[in-house]
């Protein structure tokens, strides 16, 4: 009792948090201070203890990893979501804009999880006999980092696409033959350039991890079904998100492609990943339909 009791007070705290660090990083594109962003970086290392405190009291009463239905994975994606902002933040890179993306994407998945979701599919249950294996971490856990830093590059390209629509470019020429731009026009040339340059990195980190997670998967399916693939929902959808990324840094990689034609194929990404995770689970078809919403 006192484990549940403990994991509810830190999803409450938790979600209050991401709450306020969104306001405080959408306040800082609006007025730039490094001490607002730096009071939200700590904001975020105190939200990823608090949802690693959930996961873990929820492992110990459980009795298994916290990844066996929606809420779980919510928690989870949340949880990745701050993680990947500490660690891009302790790279030391200048990124005081960063928090605009990854701090609603905590506060949106584990606002769901806990305000969303009844409260019968919040309860932890015992895992159904497929879930009985040890590549439960291996193949779940990579495929929710996957979707989690996916999602993020896909963000981060919607934002490129945004600001390239609004920012004017033109280059003003001094009679020096000096190429001057305003200052204000310099500085979101840096941004979408440091947006551009998050999209890629990431999106090539979710790709390896989403190509790990459908490989360990078709091993787990053939130990559980007799086959390595059998077209279900899940595993189809999958494939098409795996394409559509793979297709983004075929351009990057070997066509040189940067910019607008690599974020919109990005952009796209951002809609399949979500097919992907939660389509199966608002049609609740598949094999691959445990956390089945409706």
């Amino acid at each position: 009792m006192i484990f549940i009791t403990l994991e509810h007070i830190s999803a409450h705290v938790s979600f209050s948090l991401t709450f306020v660090i969104t306001l405080i990083y959408w306040g800082t594109l609006l007025y730039k201070s490094k001490e607002v962003s730096n009071s939200g970086g700590k904001g975020m290392i105190v939200t990823f203890i608090c949802i690693t405190g959930i996961l873990v009291t929820r492992s110990f009463y459980s009795g298994h990893l916290p990844l066996s239905n929606l809420y779980e994975s919510f928690m989870f994606l949340s949880w990745t979501s701050s993680m990947i902002h500490i660690v891009i933040e302790l790279r030391g890179q200048d990124a005081w804009w960063l928090g605009a993306i990854t701090a609603p994407s905590a506060m949106v998945t584990h606002g769901f999880a806990t305000l969303g979701l009844p409260d019968k599919m919040q309860q932890s249950a015992m895992l159904v006999p497929a879930l009985q294996s040890h590549w439960l971490m291996m193949h779940v856990s990579m495929i929710l980092l996957s979707y989690a830093t996916l999602l993020c590059g896909s963000l981060s390209s919607i934002a490129f696409l945004v600001i390239t629509s609004q920012i004017n470019q033109k280059i003003f020429l001094n009679v020096n033959n000096s190429l001057l731009f305003s200052f204000r026009n310099y500085r979101k040339w840096i941004l979408i350039n440091q947006l551009d340059q998050l999209s890629y990195r990431t999106i090539g980190l979710g790709f390896s991890l989403l190509t790990i997670g459908i490989l360990s998967g078709a091993v787990w399916a053939n130990e559980a079904w007799g086959s390595y693939w059998s077209w279900d929902p899940k595993e189809t959808w999958a494939l098409i998100t795996w394409i559509l990324f793979a297709i983004y840094l075929h351009t990057r990689i070997n066509r040189g492609w940067n910019g607008k034609k690599p974020a919109i194929v990005a952009s796209l990404g951002f809609l399949l990943v979500w097919t992907c995770y939660l389509g199966v689970n608002l049609l609740g078809i598949g094999l691959h339909s445990y956390g089945w919403l409706l």
